[in-house]
């Protein structure tokens, strides 16, 4: 009697900010006026760099957690991005890994009908000021797809942004979504898309 391979599980990892969400700090760029803040990881390699830089910004004109909060509060998803996902949903489990601050993420998540999320964490004093950010660990996409491949799982990722490329090198197949050209050439491996819907079909495919 001839036995059936068993297809091996899947799983998609998704950043979440530019991906299914817009950018939550050039919103609040564009709503303070200060344009440092617009710098996002397209435009900066190193993750903690950027953020003691907007931490930096932030206290240098006395703006706290719930000023950013309120801007959050404003957003909505990307154009077409809860379809997507919800149709993601349906055929595989989904895991976004972004980032992003658990204290940013819960609206948003909202909106998605909370899909599971890994991100980081903010260290706040009682006054709303934000102290420091706290890492959930150090290259934490990467590590999670790697934690993801030991469990059995294959893994499809995508993402747009330098700080989604190791994730990406570590999945068994990794797409870009609304990467900047430039991010693009230097990372030719990853086949970049535009569409949710060309996004789906290129997933569903190697699924």
């Amino acid at each position: 009697m001839t036995s059936l391979r068993m297809k091996q599980q899947t799983i998609v990892t998704l950043d979440l900010e530019g991906v299914l969400v817009p950018e939550i700090w050039i919103a609040f760029a564009e709503k303070t006026g200060i344009p440092e803040l617009r710098r996002t990881t397209r435009d900066e390699p190193d993750y903690d760099v950027l953020m003691k830089s907007r931490l930096k910004i932030l206290d240098e004109h006395g703006l706290k957690l719930p000023d950013i909060q309120q801007v959050i509060s404003t957003l909505s998803p990307l154009e077409g991005a809860k379809a997507f996902l919800d149709e993601l949903r349906s055929t595989t489990q989904v895991i976004i890994l972004s980032d992003t601050f658990a204290e940013f993420a819960q609206p948003l998540m909202r909106q998605l009908d909370w899909p599971t999320i890994f991100c980081h964490q903010l260290d706040v004093a009682p006054d709303g000021r934000i102290l420091d950010y706290k890492l959930r660990q150090p290259n934490q996409k990467q590590k999670s797809v790697a934690a993801f491949k030991a469990l059995n799982y294959r893994v499809i990722a995508a993402g747009d942004s330098f700080n989604d490329t190791t994730m990406l090198g570590e999945a068994d197949v990794g797409f870009f979504f609304h990467a900047p050209a430039s991010i693009q050439t230097q990372f030719p491996q990853f086949k970049p898309f535009d569409d949710y819907g060309e996004l789906l079909a290129a997933m569903r495919a190697v699924l």
